[in-house]
């Protein structure tokens, strides 16, 4: 076979492909040997040609795809009028902690973040398929550990959890995945404290730091008015 066939073999296989396709699932569309080496060659080939389109060919952790660029998101945008799902602080954190620190239990996520994580945070992202249960803690209780998917790395464009940017701050890191979601999404997740969304599929865990801080703002606040009365009399 010659290699603009190969090409157009495997440029049209993965046109028409549903879902990323490995290099053995792209192997089986023909009938004779083709060297691993020589349909990844053609595969960077590809990609070559779609360089300065409104597709692109990404491989990603389970094979590749082709996939729609960013810059047209707001002219697809406009035939799927549905908004997606937004996402809270405490769901942006909570998958950041795993995604970095992964495997991890809810109690050490938790200990992280400072605060009780809602278990309807932890439902969104397995409904999304982004994290699942992949072992148990051996400890009191036996805790589940959770990490990522692979979906996860689809769904944000990556290889491996290799391509996440190294970054040692939860809220960097919280930033980071929060990017990623509003290319892939393409709206913005929730990432200020205390705001809430009618169109947010779940209600998070509230933030109790914040209650705690605001009555010690207010106990200041109260006190700094007793000494001023107190200086008058």
């Amino acid at each position: 076979m010659n290699p603009e066939q190969l090409k157009l073999v495997l440029e049209t296989a993965l046109l028409c492909a549903d879902e990323p396709m490995t290099i053995n699932d792209l192997r089986r569309l023909f009938m004779e040997e083709i060297p691993n080496e020589d349909i990844k060659n053609a595969l960077v080939e590809v990609q070559a040609d779609w360089s300065e389109k409104g597709m692109e060919l990404l491989e990603l952790a389970t094979g590749w795809r082709f996939q729609s660029r960013l810059s047209m998101r707001e002219y697809l945008d406009r035939l799927t009028p549905e908004k997606p799902p937004k996402y809270s602080r405490a769901v942006m954190e909570t998958l950041a902690i795993i995604a970095y620190r992964q495997p991890v239990t809810r109690g050490e996520i938790e200990e992280i973040r400072g605060v009780t994580v809602s278990s309807n945070v932890v439902k969104q992202l397995e409904d999304r398929g982004w994290i699942e249960v992949v072992g148990h803690k051996e400890t009191v209780g036996r805790p589940g550990l959770y990490a990522t998917t692979r979906q996860f790395l689809n769904d944000l464009s990556l290889t491996t959890l290799q391509d996440l940017p190294m970054l040692d701050d939860a809220d960097a890191q919280a930033e980071s995945l929060a990017q990623k979601v509003i290319e892939f999404e393409g709206e913005h997740p929730e990432l200020k404290d205390g705001e809430t969304s009618t169109d947010q599929e779940v209600i998070d865990v509230v933030d109790t730091s914040e209650a705690v801080d605001g009555d010690a703002e207010k106990t200041e606040d109260a006190s700094s008015v007793d000494n001023q009365n107190n200086d008058k009399a």
